[in-house]
């Protein structure tokens, strides 16, 4: 847990150039306080570095419009409570289970989808992605998506607008936090949609974007080399059965929403998880099936 500020563990052999980088851009960037110091650890400065292949003065651009985000949408300050609607059918939540790296697991089923607002479709996305990284093990600093196309139409997709602020916030805000998203099996008709979309994907990004069909073996054989098949849900090609309970999801996002809110300090965050949406009860944090990355 508590993959924002954990430690890197580095070989001691390992190049001196980066720790010079960081220090580099920790002195362009000047003194912080408060959340900005918490956020900004010396692995939150390696991973703006290397989305700017180590150029000091984008990473330091990028890492200034980052905290000036972070600054007014206040993303860490958000709670289940307000954006617990958007989970109802499942569409994107957190998986209770790790790939064979450790990392968190976010599925997205965008057929799920249940709502007409584009701004609290992003919240409740950005919350679980805020959720997925506090639930990182030490050592492991990305997440990974698996995204289902069952029953995905064109009537169901998001709209362009979304889906491009969407990668941006993800590109610009949580660089490097992505490992590899999945796209199971989706539809023909889903190329055209593909077609607009990817032009908003950097090379980086783009190249973590991975296809694949259950009647193709080598898309398949990749799925394995992340994943354990008896973790893996059915409907991604495993062996596990997916059941989505909103009820008791939003139990585990209310005991993660008080752990969060004791790291930051948000006191609106405690109130709203012990107010809000499911009330006090909690459940027991899902157990890493992997042994989490070094």
């Amino acid at each position: 847990m508590f993959g924002y500020w954990g430690k890197s563990h580095h070989h001691e052999n390992d190049s001196l150039q980066p720790e010079v980088k960081i220090n580099e851009l920790k002195a362009a960037i000047g003194p912080l306080s408060g959340r900005s110091l918490q956020f900004c650890t010396d692995a939150c400065f390696r991973r703006y570095l290397d989305a700017r292949n180590g150029n000091v003065d984008k990473s330091k651009k990028m890492l200034e419009e980052t905290l000036k985000w972070r600054s007014t949408y206040k993303p860490e300050e958000i709670s289940w409570p307000e954006v617990a609607v958007e989970g109802e059918t499942g569409k994107v939540y957190r998986a209770n289970f790790r790939d064979r790296h450790g990392r968190t697991v976010l599925i997205l089923r965008p057929a799920m989808q249940n709502t007409m607002s584009l701004d609290n479709n992003i919240r409740h996305l950005v919350y679980l992605i805020e959720n997925a990284v506090f639930n990182l093990p030490e050592g492991q600093e990305q997440m990974a998506w698996l995204i289902d196309f069952t029953g995905w139409t064109l009537n169901t997709s998001v709209p362009v607008k979304s889906a491009r602020d969407t990668i941006n916030i993800l590109q610009n805000h949580y660089p490097e936090r992505l490992a590899v998203a999945f796209l199971y099996n989706p539809p023909r008709i889903f190329e055209a949609f593909w077609k607009i979309v990817k032009y908003f994907l950097d090379n980086k990004t783009f190249h973590k974007v991975k296809f694949v069909y259950p009647k193709k073996k080598d898309s398949v054989e990749l799925m394995k080399h992340y994943f354990d098949e008896e973790n893996l849900p059915t409907e991604f090609g495993g062996k596990a059965i997916l059941e989505y309970d909103h009820e008791e999801f939003s139990k585990l996002m209310t005991q993660d929403d008080v752990k969060s809110a004791a790291f930051w300090g948000c006191d609106n965050k405690i109130h709203h998880a012990s107010n809000g949406h499911s009330g006090a009860e909690v459940a027991p944090e899902p157990a890493c099936l992997t042994p989490a990355a070094s």
